[in-house]
């Protein structure tokens, strides 16, 4: 799914008025209608609804939706900021629609109970920097509140791109974004103001949005399984492919483990893990499907044998940053030939950074998996999230790369300079061993078959699904990195039959 940009949603308001042919007026109409059957949905009639309503069309969406709702049944409150003669024509018009049956009310007098819900249609994408009183203070008074609220579109001060660090916005609970998601939702210089985020559709020219270029792009369920590739009924372990994992140090073996049982769930055909020799039984009992590649140090000190059988290398999951390490990972790089796909994760990132010469031996299609932590070392800090993402892009690049970068709604970037973000995971996969899964996980899918773009942008999805599976059943406080790994199958399943 597209990410578009504030211009570019406006532009496509208007593109599909004047081509579908529809009024701005009806156009709302259709909009206000898919917003009030979620709330109708998702909401029990008995919650008394507070509309806080602007001058402009996001006040008429917040105005019409009163109207519907009442309709069938809810009490319905709405407070206007502005007088109605400052109001656009389409507000205006759904304000004189409203039935006798709402209330109105003023800021100085709101019925906020505490099961009340504030419907926020204050300003929506029509923001242009800090928000100024009147509108201000009503946010920061919907704010101290404490209620729950539904905000329409977007959460109000908050800009739909980047420079929202610092600004005066609503805190929803649910964001009702319509069409598309929008950036600011995704980053987390304001993404957690956004509270959860649901995409509405509305209706608009689906030619105009499939002609919009975008450099930004969301991975859902259904751009999820269209990367599936299912498995042939005659194949065997050989036509699925060989990982390999060089993972693992003294004291750092249970990486190894999480990468190799993660590489095992990919449905790749054969799992070989590189590790000291002394830590060998550990990934041998844990896991017995795999084979074993002992290097005779207690760190990553040798690149192992024959690397054509491998059609995937993932290396860096606890391997360490001792001096033979950094050699062994240098010797790794120059052996590894176009037609071997690399991931490249944790210690093995640390050693990039360290070593800046080994950049050039990073071969084309490799993926990066760094976290913020790793991303910083990699390209050096920046002051805001746009900064950021240009310098990722730049890395993307150079090095002909996709790099993942790991935090909520992981974000990747392709070597072309197009940014995906994801629509799974949740932050009880903030803990240690996540990443070795990932890792191994997105190796096993290489190896299986699936192109590096296919690999990383599945493997986030359904790493980030198999998350959410095992957050559902043990709680975000309660799951751990194991747990991800035992929900990888029913997160692949989930996704391939989520059309039937």
């Amino acid at each position: 799914m597209k990410i578009l940009t504030g211009r570019d949603i406006r532009e496509a308001d208007r593109y599909t008025m004047e081509h579908e042919p529809i009024s701005s007026l009806d156009l709302m109409e259709r909009a206000s209608r898919s917003i009030a059957r979620w709330m109708e949905q998702n909401i029990e009639r008995d919650t008394p609804l507070l509309f806080v309503v602007g001058k402009g069309n996001n006040g008429g969406d917040g105005l019409a939706v009163a109207r519907m709702l009442s309709e069938v049944g809810y009490r319905c409150v709405v407070c206007r900021v502005y007088a109605p003669e400052q109001m656009t024509p389409e507000c205006r018009t759904n304000w004189e629609r409203l039935p006798e049956g709402v209330e109105r009310c003023t800021m100085d007098s709101l019925p906020l109970t505490e099961n009340t819900v504030v419907v926020d249609a204050l300003l929506g994408t029509g923001v242009r920097g800090e928000v100024k009183d009147p509108v201000k203070g009503v946010i920061l008074a919907i704010n101290a509140s404490n209620n729950r609220v539904v905000s329409i579109d977007m959460p109000s001060g908050m800009g739909t791109e980047f420079d929202n660090a610092g600004r005066t916005m609503v805190h929803a609970w649910v964001t009702l974004t319509l069409e598309f998601p929008k950036l600011a939702l995704l980053l987390p210089e304001a993404g957690d103001a956004a509270g959860r985020f649901v995409v509405l559709p509305i209706g608009l020219d689906q030619q105009y949005m499939a002609e919009t270029p975008s450099s930004y792009f969301y991975t859902g369920r259904e751009e999820a399984r269209q990367l599936i590739v299912p498995r042939h009924r005659f194949a065997h372990k050989g036509t699925h492919g060989h990982a390999l994992l060089i993972c693992g140090s003294r004291g750092m073996v249970g990486a190894a483990v999480m990468a190799t049982r993660a590489a095992l769930r990919s449905g790749c055909g054969l799992v070989t893990t590189h590790l000291p020799e002394s830590e060998r039984m550990v990934v041998q009992v844990a896991c017995p499907s795999a084979m074993v590649s002992c290097d005779p140090e207690s760190v990553f000190s040798c690149v192992p044998k024959h690397l054509e059988r491998y059609r995937a290398i993932g290396v860096g999951c606890g391997v360490g940053q001792d001096p033979r390490s950094v050699q062994a990972f240098r010797d790794l790089l120059a052996a590894v030939t176009t037609d071997v796909k690399l991931v490249i994760d944790a210690d093995a990132l640390n050693i990039l950074a360290a070593h800046p010469e080994c950049m050039d031996l990073v071969p084309a299609e490799a993926i990066l998996t760094p976290h913020l932590g790793e991303l910083k070392r990699l390209v050096g800090p920046w002051s805001n999230e746009e900064e950021k993402i240009e310098r990722v892009r730049s890395l993307a690049a150079r090095l002909q790369a996709y790099i993942v970068v790991k935090g909520a709604n992981t974000m990747i970037c392709m070597p072309d300079g197009r940014c995906l973000f994801n629509a799974t995971g949740n932050p009880g996969m903030a803990k240690g061993g996540s990443g070795d899964v990932l890792t191994g996980y997105i190796t096993g899918l290489l190896a299986r078959g699936y192109d590096p773009c296919r690999a990383a942008v599945l493997g986030v999805y359904l790493h980030g699904l198999a998350g959410d599976l095992a957050a559902e059943k043990y709680g975000e406080e309660g799951m751990n990195a194991s747990d991800i790994i035992d929900f990888l199958g029913m997160a692949q399943t989930e996704t391939m039959n989520a059309s039937e």
